[in-house]
């Protein structure tokens, strides 16, 4: 199985969204599986959202501005339906894959190495980020859709894994 669990004690949060009073439905027969992707995918999305934010003022092709910001769009939907699953799932908002590097994780050196480039150069590179992250999280969404213990998780998996097949697919250059 591609899920892995990891936990570090200076996890920070990743949404500053409002605090909830009333306890909301708990996701019933969530595994270890369920909780691992869910709390890899969304560090994942985070990440690469801060990459693509750059797309705009740093690359040089209209194809892949374009792009970008129809997956940038994307994943904000994702993560819109994930974060309240999360909550669901009774679990903090937290980045507990903070410092990894990971396949399939823009990283902070990525980040900074993203806002040095710019042109062709960038196009390249953000290109080349973004394909191994929609590859990596296909894999570890496929994997939950066929082991997640829940069957919203395995239904919702599914759905995110045929989504970065088609992503994939749209990427220009390819």
């Amino acid at each position: 199985m591609l899920l892995t669990g990891c936990s570090t004690p200076s996890a920070r949060p990743v949404s500053s969204g409002p605090s909830v009073s009333a306890p909301a439905p708990s996701l019933p027969r969530a595994t270890a599986t369920d909780t691992g992707w869910i709390q890899l995918l969304i560090p994942m999305d985070d990440q690469a959202e801060e990459l693509l934010a750059l797309t705009a003022d740093r690359g040089s092709s209209p194809a892949v501005a374009t792009w970008a910001t129809g997956l940038a769009k994307a994943h904000r939907s994702e993560l819109a339906t994930l974060r309240p699953l999360l909550h669901r799932m009774g679990l903090p908002d937290t980045n507990v894959h903070q410092g990894h590097d990971m396949p399939g994780m823009v990283t902070e050196s990525d980040l900074a190495r993203g806002g040095r480039l710019t042109g062709a150069a960038f196009d390249r590179f953000v290109l080349r980020e973004l394909r191994d992250h929609l590859d990596h999280s296909r894999r570890v969404s496929r994997s939950a859709a066929r082991s997640a213990g829940s069957g919203e998780v395995r239904r919702l998996a599914a759905g995110i894994a045929d989504t970065r097949a088609d992503q994939l697919k749209s990427l220009p250059g390819r």
